[in-house]
C-alpha cells in the first residue's frame, strides 16, 4: 500500500462518508445531502490492490507488522494536542467553521447497506466490536433494522462511489468533495443546535485489499464518532493522511475515550475541554490500560 497524498481539508482514511455529526447519515426527500449536515471526512488517493483479501481468522500481514512497532506511550501533552486538532474542526465542512465538541449521546446503532461486490459484513462487525470494547460509556452495536440505526455503512464497489456520493448528497455537493477530497472512502456527520450527532454515513469500497479496507472502516467509523478532522502534524493518529494503521491503535484509543468520557458534552468549546483534561485523563489512561490489558 502506498501512502495517501496529502489533504488540504479533508481527514484521510480509506473511507469516506455523508452527514455526521462528522460523517454518517441520510435522510432527506430527494436523496441529496441535507444543508444541515455538518462535516466530511474521506480516505483520499489511497492504492488499493487488485486482490480481494478473503476474511480468515489470521490477521491480515500488514496490520500484523504495524502493531508490532506501534508507539504505546504518549506524555498528557501528547494526547491532548491530538485531540483538540481532531475533535475540533473538519477536513471538509458545509457552512461556517464550528470549534465545538461533536459526540453522540445515545446509543449508536450501525446498519450496513451492502450495495455491490463481496459481503463485508463479518468485517465490520469485528471493527464495530473491536471499537466498542476500547472505547467505554460507548454503546455501539450492529442491527439489521436500518429505522433504528443512526449510522449507515454503505458498502460499494470502488468504481461506483462517485455515483453513490452524487446519488446521496446530490451533484453539486458531490463534485466539492470529489474536488477538495478525491475520496475512496468516506464519513459525514450531521448534529443538532446542541451539536449532539443525531446520523452519521459512512462509504466503503467493497472490493479493497484486506488492509485497505480494514483501515478505511476504522477510520471511517471512528471519525462518525466525532472526531471529524484531520491532522498533518500528529503522526501517531490515523486521522493522519500519512498514517496507515488497519487496527484501532493506542494513541486513537485515548482520543476516543476522551471524548466518549460523560465528563465532555456535546458543545463543550476548547476551553471547557482543556479545564476538564486533568481531572479526566487518569481515567481515561486507566480504561485503555484495562481495555488492552484483557487481551493479553
Amino acid at each position: 500500500m502506498q501512502p495517501r497524498s496529502p489533504s488540504k481539508s479533508l481527514n484521510a482514511s480509506c473511507g469516506a462518508a455523508p452527514p455526521r455529526g462528522r460523517g454518517k447519515k441520510h435522510r432527506a426527500k430527494s436523496q441529496s445531502f441535507p444543508d444541515w449536515a455538518l462535516a466530511i471526512a474521506a480516505c483520499v488517493a489511497a492504492v488499493f490492490s487488485p486482490v480481494l483479501s478473503c476474511p480468515s481468522h489470521a490477521e491480515d500481514a500488514e496490520i500484523s507488522s504495524r502493531r508490532t512497532s506501534e508507539r504505546l506511550s504518549f506524555s498528557d501533552s501528547e494526547i491532548a494536542e491530538g485531540f483538540f486538532q481532531v475533535a475540533f474542526g473538519a477536513e471538509l465542512q458545509f457552512g461556517p467553521r464550528e470549534e465545538r465538541i461533536r459526540k453522540f449521546d445515545e446509543p449508536v446503532r450501525v446498519f450496513i447497506d451492502q450495495r455491490g461486490g463481496p459481503s463485508r459484513r463479518d468485517e465490520i462487525a469485528a471493527v464495530v466490536a473491536d471499537i466498542r470494547d476500547h472505547v467505554s460509556y460507548l454503546d455501539f452495536a450492529l442491527t439489521d433494522d436500518r429505522k433504528a440505526s443512526n449510522l449507515i455503512v454503505t458498502i460499494v464497489r470502488e468504481r461506483d462511489l462517485g455515483r453513490t456520493l452524487a446519488a446521496r448528497f446530490g451533484r453539486k455537493k458531490a463534485k466539492k468533495i470529489k474536488r477538495s477530497l478525491d475520496p475512496v472512502c468516506l464519513s459525514g456527520i450531521r448534529k443538532d443546535e446542541t451539536y449532539r450527532i443525531r446520523h452519521a454515513e459512512v462509504f466503503l469500497p467493497s472490493d479493497s485489499s484486506g488492509f485497505t479496507f480494514y483501515d478505511c472502516a476504522y477510520e471511517e467509523l471512528l471519525q462518525a464518532l466525532g472526531p471529524i478532522n484531520d491532522s498533518a502534524s500528529i503522526p501517531w493518529t490515523m486521522f493522519n493522511d500519512k498514517t496507515q494503521m488497519g487496527f484501532f491503535d493506542r494513541y486513537d484509543q485515548y482520543l476516543l475515550n476522551i471524548l466518549y468520557d460523560p465528563r465532555i458534552l456535546p458543545g463543550m468549546t476548547k476551553e471547557e475541554v482543556r479545564r476538564l483534561l486533568p481531572e479526566i485523563m487518569p481515567a481515561v489512561r486507566a480504561r485503555v490500560t484495562g481495555s488492552n490489558r484483557k487481551e493479553r
